[in-house]
């Protein structure tokens, strides 16, 4: 069965090259191209089997990384990451909130973003360093400083899951813990963060962890 990507993004030259580099690295043997969000909408209502979905934030028809949350709510399953030039912490928070699987910089060089997007298609939530520490510290100034100390031990080794990239079975399994006991626990993790899902948990959580 063919794999098939979706690119999204008004400049032609990137999409080209973005393109080349999923079927040459990636081994996608189609990619779909589309200028505006619109564009991109109809390519994944026509086309079955696609399995990665890029979208750039400043193209026709994106107001904000938060119309992202549809096209999410219409494919609950599909790899879907941002790939922009913004560096602008609220805009990954935002994308994250809307429930992308990553915030990828277009400045990435070629074989940081295979890496970035291969994490995505193996299931993991992708965020820079530089970018999820921006990203936590805007959290923080917003709402205080983040303690994980103030966690449980039990919800910290979940959220330390969490981050890894497991999913809840994953995590119930690593554990011996009931699948509805974690998500007790990540539903207390996320009220302590100050988001609303698993993608903004990672974001915020991976950097704070990374210092101990």
């Amino acid at each position: 069965m063919s794999r098939i990507a979706v690119i999204a993004d008004d400049h032609g030259m990137y999409r080209m090259g973005l393109a080349f580099t999923l079927k040459d690295r990636l081994g996608f043997d189609t990619v779909e191209e589309a200028a505006s969000l619109d564009e991109a909408l109809a390519r994944l209502g026509e086309t079955e089997g696609i399995a990665l979905a890029l979208f750039d934030l400043s193209m026709p028809g994106m107001q904000s990384a938060a119309s992202l949350a549809a096209v999410r709510e219409c494919y609950p399953d599909l790899p879907i990451a941002v790939v922009s030039g913004s560096d602008n912490r609220s805009d990954v928070l935002t994308a994250l909130a809307a429930g992308v699987n990553g915030f990828v910089p277009k400045g990435l060089r070629d074989d940081d973003l295979v890496a970035a997007l291969k994490s995505i298609l193996g299931g993991s939530i992708y965020v820079p360093a530089s970018l999820a520490q921006g990203a936590a510290a805007g959290t923080e100034a917003g709402a205080g400083t983040i303690d994980l100390a103030r966690l449980t031990p039990r919800q910290r080794d979940v959220l330390g899951l969490l981050v890894e990239g497991r999913s809840n079975k994953e995590i119930a399994r690593a554990l011996d813990l009931g699948h509805g006991t974690v998500k007790i626990h990540l539903a207390a993790v996320f009220r302590h963060l100050g988001v609303s899902n698993r993608a903004a948990a990672v974001a915020v959580a991976a950097p704070l962890l990374a210092r101990g």
